[in-house]
């Protein structure tokens, strides 16, 4: 990536190509200039930055485009128009690990996940825990906590912790280690004492889930209902609890390890799908979900989606075994397998997430809301998922064929 000495205005567009940002430095600035997203659409334009967005300039007025406009083939089109593509950087609520390395590690694990994804356009994560033994799961949410108190270089910020298990029903495991636990009074205080978790997964059937859930949203955790065989009721039940106390509740990688939906039996999905208040994962990694099922997931929840990678160590690593919680999970063509069949994780990274969502029928523009504007939503972070002024410098440049070419967390270039 070519940097430059600030060059006057009339110059901007002259120093552009196709499938490159323009990237000037002045004291201590950063300019980028090309397609910017907003809410409405695409729009060419620069913006100026340090660790946090300084201005926005709307640039060439008449290069505006459609969201609705720019997806699959039509991409090449907009090149002439000032791509690339800059767009807010995307946040994972769900990633196990990436790059060998894994959340339940300790520190390193949590770090090196962090490098590896921040390199894929994440910007911002939660990292995952797996259903483990209790003392091992606590242990892991203190390693996780002093990541997010100390931050590094070269990292996607770690906002805390997604607490996926001990709280699911042992009949829905999926990749999950058998080792559930009920949702005591006690067992969420404990968690709620390590001052880390934003989201937990609660199967709603379990005894005592509806108090669980409902101390939990009072203290600010998102519901994410997930690992369960619940009825709808049950489902509903949950969900009203955590309205009640002003919590926001979520899905746990929707259509998976969920009980289904059928026209008398609507299951976890139909309660999911039929409440406008609530959000729902889904990993778009072409081996979880069809195509199809997403996009009728998102008619439902057009402004509610979010994707998640729930990617796991072996992500962005060579065919081969590899640990997960405990259980050996076998890579092969592309997929993340335990012994039995069951698909372990994903081998997802975020950018190949948005690509999916693109390739599957959606626009572009609506592709990076799932994957940036709709996490920060759900999160409560008014601070970044968009490119306005004040809000953090968490950026990813695209070029024309979505790759990713630049990312800036905080400012700072990782890539």
């Amino acid at each position: 990536m070519t940097s430059r000495v600030l060059a006057p205005a009339f110059l901007f567009k002259h120093l552009l190509s196709p499938d490159r940002c323009l990237v000037l430095l002045w004291s201590g600035m950063t300019i980028l200039e090309g397609l910017l997203w907003t809410p409405r659409g695409w729009q060419s334009g620069r913006l100026r930055f340090e660790s946090e967005i300084q201005e926005v300039q709307m640039q060439f007025p008449g290069t505006h485009l459609s969201e609705t406009q720019l997806s699959g083939t039509q991409l090449r089109a907009a090149e002439p128009l000032g791509a690339p593509f800059i767009v807010p950087g995307f946040i994972d609520v769900h990633v196990h690990g990436g790059g060998g390395f894994d959340a339940m590690d300790g520190e390193d694990g949590v770090r090196g996940l962090a490098r590896f994804h921040a390199r894929h356009g994440t910007t911002a994560l939660l990292a995952t825990t797996i259903t483990n033994p209790w003392e091992r799961v606590l242990g892991a949410l203190e390693r996780v906590r002093a990541v997010q108190g100390a931050p590094q270089p070269g990292e996607a910020s770690v906002l805390g912790a997604h607490l996926e298990g001990p709280f699911v029903n042992p009949l829905k495991l999926g990749a999950q280690p058998p080792f559930t636990l009920l949702p005591t009074p006690q067992r969420v205080a404990e968690v709620l004492a390590a001052g880390v978790v934003r989201v937990v997964t609660l199967a709603p059937e379990l005894p005592g889930a509806v108090e669980a859930a409902r101390q939990f949203a009072r203290a600010g955790v998102r519901v994410s209902l997930g690992h369960t065989i619940a009825t709808a009721e049950e489902a509903v039940a949950v969900t009203e609890a955590v309205l009640t106390e002003g919590g926001e509740v979520g899905g746990t990688h929707l259509f998976n390890a969920m009980s289904g939906l059928s026209g008398r039996e609507p299951g976890v999905i139909g309660a999911l799908l039929s409440r406008p208040a609530t959000f729902a994962e889904l990993i778009l990694d072409g081996h979880h979900v069809h195509p199809t099922s997403f996009l009728s997931a998102h008619a439902a929840k057009p402004e509610r989606m979010l994707l998640v990678t729930d990617a796991m160590r072996a992500a962005g690593m060579p065919d081969g075994d590899y640990d997960l919680g405990g259980q050996t999970a076998t890579v092969r063509a592309g997929q993340a397998r335990l012994a039995g069949g069951s698909l372990a994780g994903s081998l997802l990274t975020m950018d190949q997430a948005l690509r999916g969502a693109v390739k599957a029928g959606l626009s572009l523009h609506r592709s990076v809301a799932l994957a940036s504007a709709h996490p920060a939503r759900y999160l409560g972070l008014s601070d970044r998922g968009g490119l306005s002024a004040g809000q953090r410098a968490d950026l990813v440049v695209l070029n024309g064929e979505l790759k990713v070419v630049q990312v800036y967390v905080k400012g700072r270039a990782v890539l």
